[in-house]
Protein backbone atom coordinates (compact mmCIF):
# COMPACT_ATOMS: atom_id res chain seq x y z
CA UNK A 1 0.00 0.00 0.00
CA UNK A 2 1.31 3.45 -0.93
CA UNK A 3 2.46 5.48 2.07
CA UNK A 4 0.40 8.63 2.62
CA UNK A 5 2.08 12.05 2.53
CA UNK A 6 2.32 13.87 5.87
CA UNK A 7 3.01 17.49 6.71
CA UNK A 8 2.94 19.87 9.63
CA UNK A 9 4.42 22.76 11.58
CA UNK A 10 7.01 22.03 14.25
CA UNK A 11 8.06 24.60 16.83
CA UNK A 12 11.57 24.53 18.30
CA UNK A 13 11.60 26.06 21.79
CA UNK A 14 14.18 26.23 24.58
CA UNK A 15 16.34 28.50 26.67
CA UNK A 16 18.99 30.68 25.08
CA UNK A 17 22.17 28.87 24.02
CA UNK A 18 20.75 25.32 23.97
CA UNK A 19 21.50 25.07 20.24
CA UNK A 20 18.08 25.46 18.59
CA UNK A 21 19.39 27.35 15.57
CA UNK A 22 22.27 24.88 15.13
CA UNK A 23 19.73 22.02 15.11
CA UNK A 24 17.51 23.81 12.57
CA UNK A 25 20.43 24.51 10.22
CA UNK A 26 21.69 20.91 10.55
CA UNK A 27 18.26 19.44 9.80
CA UNK A 28 17.72 21.67 6.78
CA UNK A 29 21.28 21.42 5.48
CA UNK A 30 21.35 25.17 4.84
CA UNK A 31 21.98 28.26 6.97
CA UNK A 32 18.60 29.82 7.72
CA UNK A 33 19.14 31.01 11.29
CA UNK A 34 21.99 32.92 12.93
CA UNK A 35 24.23 30.78 15.13
CA UNK A 36 26.56 32.26 17.74
CA UNK A 37 27.72 31.46 21.24
CA UNK A 38 25.70 34.38 22.60
CA UNK A 39 22.31 34.63 24.25
CA UNK A 40 19.28 35.88 22.29
CA UNK A 41 20.81 35.10 18.89
CA UNK A 42 17.40 34.39 17.32
CA UNK A 43 15.05 37.39 17.51
CA UNK A 44 12.00 36.36 15.53
CA UNK A 45 10.29 33.19 14.37
CA UNK A 46 12.21 31.75 11.41
CA UNK A 47 10.69 29.02 9.27
CA UNK A 48 12.88 26.28 7.83
CA UNK A 49 11.59 23.51 5.59
CA UNK A 50 12.67 19.87 5.55
CA UNK A 51 11.39 17.84 2.60
CA UNK A 52 11.44 14.04 2.79
CA UNK A 53 10.03 11.43 0.45
CA UNK A 54 6.78 11.09 2.38
CA UNK A 55 6.62 14.30 4.39
CA UNK A 56 7.23 18.02 4.64
CA UNK A 57 8.13 19.51 8.01
CA UNK A 58 8.07 23.26 8.56
CA UNK A 59 10.31 24.03 11.52
CA UNK A 60 9.92 27.29 13.40
CA UNK A 61 13.03 28.48 15.22
CA UNK A 62 11.89 30.73 18.07
CA UNK A 63 13.81 33.19 20.26
CA UNK A 64 15.44 31.67 23.34
CA UNK A 65 13.63 32.01 26.65
CA UNK A 66 15.31 34.70 28.77
CA UNK A 67 14.53 37.46 31.28
CA UNK A 68 13.16 40.41 29.28
CA UNK A 69 14.83 43.80 29.72
CA UNK A 70 13.43 45.82 26.79
CA UNK A 71 10.44 46.04 24.45
CA UNK A 72 12.36 43.88 21.99
CA UNK A 73 12.91 41.21 24.67
CA UNK A 74 9.20 41.14 25.54
CA UNK A 75 8.32 40.81 21.85
CA UNK A 76 10.76 37.92 21.48
CA UNK A 77 9.23 36.07 24.44
CA UNK A 78 5.69 36.59 23.12
CA UNK A 79 6.79 35.11 19.79
CA UNK A 80 8.40 32.06 21.40
CA UNK A 81 5.42 31.22 23.62
CA UNK A 82 2.85 31.81 20.85
CA UNK A 83 4.44 29.02 18.82
CA UNK A 84 3.81 26.44 21.53
CA UNK A 85 0.07 26.50 20.94
CA UNK A 86 -0.09 27.16 17.19
CA UNK A 87 1.81 24.14 15.81
CA UNK A 88 1.32 20.41 15.28
CA UNK A 89 4.36 19.28 17.28
CA UNK A 90 6.57 21.06 19.84
CA UNK A 91 10.29 20.29 20.08
CA UNK A 92 11.50 21.21 23.57
CA UNK A 93 15.30 21.48 23.50
CA UNK A 94 17.32 21.19 26.70
CA UNK A 95 21.04 21.09 27.43
CA UNK A 96 22.44 17.62 28.20
CA UNK A 97 24.89 19.11 30.70
CA UNK A 98 22.13 20.50 32.96
CA UNK A 99 21.44 18.68 36.21
CA UNK A 100 18.17 20.34 37.24
CA UNK A 101 15.13 22.04 35.76
CA UNK A 102 15.97 25.73 35.92
CA UNK A 103 13.62 28.70 35.95
CA UNK A 104 13.59 29.11 32.15
CA UNK A 105 12.87 25.43 31.49
CA UNK A 106 10.18 25.41 34.18
CA UNK A 107 8.45 28.33 32.44
CA UNK A 108 8.53 26.45 29.13
CA UNK A 109 7.13 23.32 30.78
CA UNK A 110 4.25 25.39 32.19
CA UNK A 111 3.38 26.64 28.69
CA UNK A 112 3.65 23.13 27.22
CA UNK A 113 1.30 21.76 29.89
CA UNK A 114 -1.19 24.56 29.16
CA UNK A 115 -1.10 23.86 25.41
CA UNK A 116 -1.19 20.07 25.90
CA UNK A 117 0.53 19.54 22.53
CA UNK A 118 2.48 16.56 21.26
CA UNK A 119 5.96 17.39 22.53
CA UNK A 120 9.28 15.73 21.78
CA UNK A 121 12.00 16.33 24.36
CA UNK A 122 15.31 16.82 22.56
CA UNK A 123 18.43 16.63 24.69
CA UNK A 124 21.17 18.43 22.79
CA UNK A 125 24.96 18.40 23.37
CA UNK A 126 25.06 14.74 24.48
CA UNK A 127 28.64 14.64 23.18
CA UNK A 128 29.56 16.75 26.22
CA UNK A 129 28.21 14.19 28.71
CA UNK A 130 30.67 11.43 29.63
CA UNK A 131 28.50 9.64 32.19
CA UNK A 132 25.46 7.85 30.74
CA UNK A 133 23.88 7.70 34.20
CA UNK A 134 23.73 11.51 34.30
CA UNK A 135 21.84 11.54 31.00
CA UNK A 136 19.38 8.91 32.20
CA UNK A 137 18.81 10.88 35.42
CA UNK A 138 18.08 14.03 33.38
CA UNK A 139 15.58 12.15 31.19
CA UNK A 140 13.86 10.75 34.29
CA UNK A 141 13.69 14.23 35.83
CA UNK A 142 11.82 15.66 32.82
CA UNK A 143 9.59 12.63 32.22
CA UNK A 144 8.22 13.05 35.75
CA UNK A 145 7.09 16.55 34.73
CA UNK A 146 5.33 15.78 31.42
CA UNK A 147 4.24 12.84 29.30
CA UNK A 148 6.50 13.52 26.31
CA UNK A 149 5.62 11.97 22.95
CA UNK A 150 9.27 10.90 22.63
CA UNK A 151 12.72 11.66 24.04
CA UNK A 152 15.59 12.00 21.56
CA UNK A 153 19.19 12.66 22.70
CA UNK A 154 21.23 14.35 19.94
CA UNK A 155 24.39 16.27 19.15
CA UNK A 156 23.63 18.97 16.59
CA UNK A 157 27.29 19.92 16.25
CA UNK A 158 28.34 16.33 15.49
CA UNK A 159 25.04 15.68 13.65
CA UNK A 160 24.35 12.59 15.75
CA UNK A 161 20.80 11.17 15.86
CA UNK A 162 19.30 13.88 13.62
CA UNK A 163 17.72 11.32 11.28
CA UNK A 164 16.16 9.60 14.28
CA UNK A 165 14.68 12.94 15.33
CA UNK A 166 13.20 13.46 11.84
CA UNK A 167 11.81 9.91 11.86
CA UNK A 168 10.18 10.54 15.22
CA UNK A 169 8.61 13.81 14.07
CA UNK A 170 7.36 12.26 10.81
CA UNK A 171 5.78 9.39 12.75
CA UNK A 172 3.57 11.82 14.67
CA UNK A 173 2.55 14.13 11.81
CA UNK A 174 -0.90 13.92 10.28
CA UNK A 175 -1.69 13.31 6.63
CA UNK A 176 -1.52 16.60 4.74
CA UNK A 177 -0.25 18.51 1.68
CA UNK A 178 3.14 20.05 0.97
CA UNK A 179 2.75 23.70 1.99
CA UNK A 180 5.91 24.82 0.18
CA UNK A 181 7.68 23.87 -3.05
CA UNK A 182 10.05 20.94 -2.44
CA UNK A 183 13.00 23.07 -3.64
CA UNK A 184 12.47 25.64 -0.87
CA UNK A 185 14.20 25.43 2.50
CA UNK A 186 12.95 28.66 4.14
CA UNK A 187 10.22 31.25 3.74
CA UNK A 188 12.66 34.07 4.44
CA UNK A 189 13.41 36.53 1.65
CA UNK A 190 16.94 37.04 0.34
CA UNK A 191 17.06 40.35 2.21
CA UNK A 192 16.19 38.63 5.50
CA UNK A 193 18.81 35.93 4.93
CA UNK A 194 21.41 38.62 4.22
CA UNK A 195 20.54 40.31 7.52
CA UNK A 196 20.76 37.02 9.44
CA UNK A 197 24.17 36.19 7.99
CA UNK A 198 25.70 39.63 8.62
CA UNK A 199 24.32 39.72 12.18
CA UNK A 200 25.65 36.23 12.86
CA UNK A 201 29.18 37.28 11.89
CA UNK A 202 28.93 40.38 14.06
CA UNK A 203 27.68 38.29 17.00
CA UNK A 204 30.64 35.94 16.68
CA UNK A 205 33.31 38.61 16.31
CA UNK A 206 32.25 41.48 18.55
CA UNK A 207 32.85 42.06 22.25
CA UNK A 208 30.13 40.93 24.66
CA UNK A 209 28.60 44.34 25.34
CA UNK A 210 27.96 45.18 21.68
CA UNK A 211 26.11 42.35 19.84
CA UNK A 212 22.62 42.59 21.31
CA UNK A 213 22.49 46.31 20.71
CA UNK A 214 22.67 45.81 16.94
CA UNK A 215 20.30 45.02 14.12
CA UNK A 216 20.94 44.81 10.39
CA UNK A 217 18.91 46.29 7.56
CA UNK A 218 19.44 45.30 3.92
CA UNK A 219 19.29 48.36 1.68
CA UNK A 220 19.95 46.72 -1.69
CA UNK A 221 20.08 43.29 -3.34
CA UNK A 222 20.66 43.46 -7.09
CA UNK A 223 21.70 40.63 -9.40
CA UNK A 224 23.57 41.50 -12.59
CA UNK A 225 26.08 40.21 -15.13
CA UNK A 226 29.72 41.30 -15.29
CA UNK A 227 31.41 42.22 -18.58
CA UNK A 228 32.62 38.62 -18.67
CA UNK A 229 28.95 37.48 -18.38
CA UNK A 230 29.47 36.15 -14.85
CA UNK A 231 26.66 36.38 -12.29
CA UNK A 232 27.25 38.85 -9.48
CA UNK A 233 25.07 40.22 -6.70
CA UNK A 234 25.47 43.75 -5.32
CA UNK A 235 24.41 43.91 -1.68
CA UNK A 236 24.32 46.96 0.56
CA UNK A 237 23.43 46.76 4.24
CA UNK A 238 23.60 48.85 7.40
CA UNK A 239 24.45 47.68 10.91
CA UNK A 240 22.64 49.82 13.48
CA UNK A 241 23.94 50.08 17.05
CA UNK A 242 22.81 51.96 20.17
CA UNK A 243 25.97 53.94 21.05
CA UNK A 244 28.69 55.91 19.30
CA UNK A 245 31.30 53.91 21.27
CA UNK A 246 29.79 50.68 19.89
CA UNK A 247 30.06 52.08 16.36
CA UNK A 248 33.80 52.48 16.89
CA UNK A 249 34.12 48.87 18.10
CA UNK A 250 32.11 47.52 15.15
CA UNK A 251 34.24 49.43 12.65
CA UNK A 252 37.48 48.67 14.50
CA UNK A 253 40.95 50.14 14.13
CA UNK A 254 41.46 51.22 10.51
CA UNK A 255 38.15 49.53 9.71
CA UNK A 256 39.55 46.05 10.40
CA UNK A 257 36.59 44.66 12.38
CA UNK A 258 34.04 45.73 9.78
CA UNK A 259 36.24 44.22 7.07
CA UNK A 260 36.31 40.89 8.94
CA UNK A 261 32.52 40.90 9.41
CA UNK A 262 32.12 41.70 5.71
CA UNK A 263 34.57 39.04 4.54
CA UNK A 264 32.98 36.22 6.54
CA UNK A 265 29.48 37.34 5.56
CA UNK A 266 30.42 37.54 1.88
CA UNK A 267 31.81 34.00 1.94
CA UNK A 268 28.50 32.64 3.31
CA UNK A 269 26.45 34.76 0.93
CA UNK A 270 28.37 33.51 -2.10
CA UNK A 271 27.68 29.92 -1.06
CA UNK A 272 24.01 30.69 -0.48
CA UNK A 273 23.47 32.66 -3.72
CA UNK A 274 25.88 30.56 -5.80
CA UNK A 275 27.50 33.62 -7.37
CA UNK A 276 30.06 36.33 -6.62
CA UNK A 277 28.92 38.96 -4.12
CA UNK A 278 29.90 42.61 -3.94
CA UNK A 279 29.06 43.48 -0.32
CA UNK A 280 29.08 46.95 1.20
CA UNK A 281 28.27 47.46 4.90
CA UNK A 282 27.78 50.73 6.76
CA UNK A 283 27.49 51.33 10.52
CA UNK A 284 25.08 53.88 12.01
CA UNK A 285 23.94 54.80 15.52
CA UNK A 286 20.25 54.59 16.47
CA UNK A 287 20.04 55.18 20.22
CA UNK A 288 17.72 52.99 22.32
CA UNK A 289 16.22 51.30 19.26
CA UNK A 290 15.45 48.24 21.45
CA UNK A 291 12.56 50.25 22.95
CA UNK A 292 11.52 51.97 19.71
CA UNK A 293 8.04 50.71 18.75
CA UNK A 294 8.52 51.34 15.03
CA UNK A 295 11.66 49.17 14.95
CA UNK A 296 10.58 46.50 17.45
CA UNK A 297 7.36 45.80 15.49
CA UNK A 298 9.54 44.41 12.69
CA UNK A 299 10.40 41.52 15.00
CA UNK A 300 6.80 40.77 15.97
CA UNK A 301 5.11 37.53 15.06
CA UNK A 302 4.18 37.32 11.38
Amino acid sequence: MEEKFKSGFVSMIGRTNVGKSTIINALVGEKVSAVANKVQTTRTAIRAIVNREHSQMIFIDTPGIHKPKSKLSHTMLDTAFTFIGDVDIVIFVIDATSTEIGRGDSKILEKIKEANKKTILVINKVDMVKNKEELLALIDLYQKEYNFTAVVPISAVKQDNLEKLLDEIEKHLKEGPAYYDIEEYTDQTTRQLVEEIIREKALKLLQDEVPHGIYVETEKVKFRKTKEKEDICDIEATIYCIRESHKGIIIGKAGNMLKRIGTYARQDLEKMLDCKVNLKIWVKVKEDWLNNDNIVKRFKLK
